[in-house]
């Protein structure tokens, strides 16, 4: 299957705070807050959900296509990303803007407060999927956090093209219109939130999930540390723990992983509980380093992974397609 991952490709700056976010939030001066954090730690990464998500994908083979836009400071990452198996020929480069910047503080609690800087991202619209597909066909356009007119415009040509597409929103949602989030989930093969996104998609969109499962194919809900669930129209839902015991370094990133082992596996024809096993395994690997691709994807310790928590016939049905890797 040829992916293109549309969305943000950033620099990310993670910080480190020792204390608690919540301690530091006084409930009758909300209206007022003016806080300074002084942070333990700095540490500048490669990021961008596209990226993010491309990286994984590389990791697994995919040979995914990024489509997004950066700036003129980008050759240095576009190298690291071409040894990582991603095929960046169709990223944008704007002459104007620098490449965008992700600044997120992380406390104890693994709560995060971050802001983000669009720079070159504000160009992805100019991304034309009609003339990549007329390249290179493709079979799938996952739409991630980006530009939201670029969203909605790759949104409408995946489905001028007949291409199926995922729909995966995120961190945009805060910044959407009720029409632009209906425009980006309606027809999505595949929808993705985490928890707290599944909620604002209803509120943002006013539907119920029953109305979200009327407009998509598959909803696919990331849960953290208690794994995944996963509801389609008429059917059970079904629900894969996550991976226990994983020492925490980052969550920047954790959930992108997540997309990259899911859709690998759907990819290969393998089942929803395969799939959602296989991103659980790909997010323990990124939850325990710190970076959104500073993980390196072992198909050994994957499968190890999977043996363990899932058991040895969950190994079994990704083990030929893990065993092409090495």
């Amino acid at each position: 299957m040829r992916i293109a991952v549309t969305g943000s490709i950033a620099t990310d700056h993670l910080m480190a705070f020792p204390g608690r976010f919540v301690d530091q939030l006084l409930p009758d001066q909300l209206e007022h807050v003016s806080l300074s954090f002084l942070v333990d730690t700095l540490e500048v990464r490669r990021g961008g959900v596209a990226a993010n998500i491309a990286y994984g994908l590389g990791g697994l083979r995919l040979d995914p296509l990024l489509a997004g836009a950066v700036g003129p400071d980008f050759a240095e990452y576009e190298v690291w990303l071409k040894e990582h198996g991603v095929d960046t020929g169709s990223v944008h480069v704007s002459t104007e803007h620098q490449t965008a910047r992700f600044m997120c503080m992380t406390d104890q609690d693994t709560n995060q407060i971050a802001s983000f800087y669009a720079g070159a991202m504000a160009e992805s619209g100019r991304i034309d999927l009609r003339a990549l597909h007329a390249r290179t066909p493709l079979d799938l356009v996952l739409v991630s956090p980006n530009d939201p007119g670029a969203m909605v415009r790759h949104t409408e040509q995946a489905r001028e093209l007949g291409i199926d597409f995922a729909a995966d929103p995120s961190q945009q949602l805060a910044r959407l219109s009720a029409e632009e989030v209906r425009a980006l989930v309606t027809g999505a093969r595949w929808l993705f939130t985490n928890e707290y996104e599944s909620a604002l998609l209803r509120e943002r969109a006013g539907w119920s999930p029953a109305d979200v499962l009327d407009r998509v194919g598959t909803w696919i809900t990331t849960l953290g540390a208690q794994g995944v669930r996963i509801d389609r129209k008429g059917e059970e839902t079904l629900t894969v723990p996550a991976v226990p015991d994983v020492p925490v370094q980052d969550p920047t990133g954790v959930g992108d992983a997540f997309r990259s082992g899911f859709l690998a596996a759907v990819s290969w024809g393998l089942p929803l509980r395969s799939a959602a096993q296989l991103g659980c395994a790909m997010s323990a690997l990124a939850l325990a380093a710190v970076g959104s691709q500073a993980y390196e994807v072992h198909p050994e310790r994957l499968l190890d992974t999977v043996r363990t928590v899932y058991g040895a016939q969950a190994a079994g049905l990704l083990e030929e397609k893990l065993g092409q890797l090495t």
